[in-house]
């Protein structure tokens, strides 16, 4: 996949078929739109390309507003890789590029470099200054410059359309099972690992601190998680603690994982923690000894969630 980061970039793409959007954490809806996309291109003997902004629209145009994202760059790029996206054009979003009408950002951004011979959207895209442009726009557009278009119909589970907002709000409340039917694959954070307090290792649950990549990327609710964690290309099974760590009276917040039958230094070394299921909120016991206990059943219940036998282990 060619990764372009100014519209300038862009050489001769041959019967390009094009889709745009934020597509904040490429969730289930997305990938349909973006398996059309692939698969349109194919039958026309074609090339996908995905346009896509950054920052977050609404980082720019709600300044006061405290939005997290779903899914880093990097992410995104794995996940269109994946699905076989041929070209992936990222536009900066700035205030002045929000001015553009729906008109002007078709025929500047879309019409004059691409020349696409067919747009795909999903079936609530909207586009341009004060959100004009959607399907009937579209249509007529096509008509007026020469390319056909296509929409893809809403993604639901259990009869609830799926989007990024719902995502958010299942992360924030900790409900990573939910998540990952919506967005289709594991929520993840990656980050560095960096040296801690070493009191998980005084208690027997050694654990990996990270400070995650992205700034803005959304946190799940305080408490623990069973997890996958990958490291050096390899995954190994774990339990994830965020929060604050009341017990030991910190204030700042922490992601931290204990990884299972892992004895290795990984100082500085960047790791991603997928999270499966939260397990139980955090909470403050009276002593280290009593953290200790919790811990060995937070383990067990852990380990049965991975479908292990646990007999013997307390």
């Amino acid at each position: 996949m060619r990764i372009y980061n100014h519209i300038s970039e862009i050489g001769q793409i041959q019967n390009p078929v094009v889709t745009v959007g934020t597509f904040d954490g490429v969730h289930i809806g997305h990938q349909k739109v973006i398996n059309e996309l692939v698969s349109t291109a194919k039958a026309m003997n074609g090339e996908s390309v995905v346009i896509t902004f950054e920052p977050h629209p609404r980082q720019v145009l709600q300044p006061g507003f405290d939005l997290r994202i779903i899914i880093t760059r990097e992410e995104k790029i794995r996940i269109l890789e994946k699905c076989g996206v041929d070209h992936f054009i990222i536009i900066g979003f700035t205030r002045e590029f929000a001015q553009n009408t729906s008109e002007e950002f078709l025929r500047k951004y879309i019409v004059e470099p691409l020349k696409p011979v067919k747009i795909i959207i999903g079936y609530d895209h909207h586009f341009g200054r004060d959100r004009q442009g959607n399907i009937d726009f579209l249509m007529e557009m096509g008509a007026k410059y020469n390319f056909a278009v296509g929409q893809v119909g809403m993604q639901d589970i259990k009869h609830i359309a799926v989007s990024s907002t719902k995502i958010r709000d299942a992360i924030k409340r900790g409900n990573m099972k939910e998540v990952s039917e919506f967005l289709g694959y594991h929520y993840s954070i990656s980050g560095i690992v960096v040296r801690g307090n070493q009191i998980g290792r005084t208690l027997g649950f050694p654990t990996a601190n990270i400070r995650p990549d992205h700034p803005d990327k959304l946190i799940p609710v305080n408490g623990v998680y069973a997890v996958l964690v990958e490291w050096n290309g390899k995954l190994y099974k774990g339990m994830s603690n965020i929060g604050v760590r009341p017990t030991l009276n910190l204030h700042t917040l922490t992601i931290e994982v204990n990884i299972f039958d892992f004895d290795e230094m990984i100082y500085d070394e960047n790791i991603t923690i997928f999270f499966l299921e939260h397990t139980r909120d955090e909470k403050k016991f009276r002593d280290l000894d009593l953290l200790r206990r919790r811990l060995i059943i937070d383990k067990i219940k852990v380990q049965k969630i991975f479908g292990e036998d646990v007999q013997g282990d307390t």
